[in-house]
């Protein structure tokens, strides 16, 4: 729908990059699992993990927006953190009886395939200043 207002403003090439694809894949996965989470969990875990599992691509996003330098490089980290904060409260969210652990485990593997990208991302940043 707005695929030619983005490409023609320049707007899309944070789209263009793996690590936000599988991000955004991540969310909608994420949103999925806690549609399953016991309605106590609105305003506690459910909450949690979707505000941390948002930060992920919002993070790449904002900082591809900011150019290809330090500050690209710090928004990686901080979307690195945010992945790993949903693996954690996934784990919490399994000890708690939440969600299955094979449903964990799917996640968990994607977030960490995830974290690998955003590793390469972020050495293809620093090579590129040398």
């Amino acid at each position: 729908m707005f695929g030619c207002l983005w490409d023609a403003m320049g707007l899309d090439d944070y789209k263009r990059l793996i690590a936000w694809q599988k991000a955004m894949d991540l969310v909608e996965d994420v949103y999925r699992l806690t549609q399953l989470f016991p309605d106590g969990e609105r305003f506690g875990l459910i909450d949690q993990l979707r505000r941390a599992v948002v930060s992920i691509p919002s993070n790449i996003a904002e900082g591809q927006g900011r150019g290809r330098g330090k500050d690209f490089e710090r928004f990686l980290r901080m979307a690195n953190g945010s992945r790993q904060e949903v693996e954690t409260q996934l784990l919490i969210s399994a000890r708690l009886g939440y969600i299955k652990e094979q449903q964990v485990e799917e996640i968990i593997f994607k977030t960490m395939e995830l974290g690998r990208i955003i590793t390469g991302l972020r050495r293809s940043l620093r090579n590129d200043r040398f």
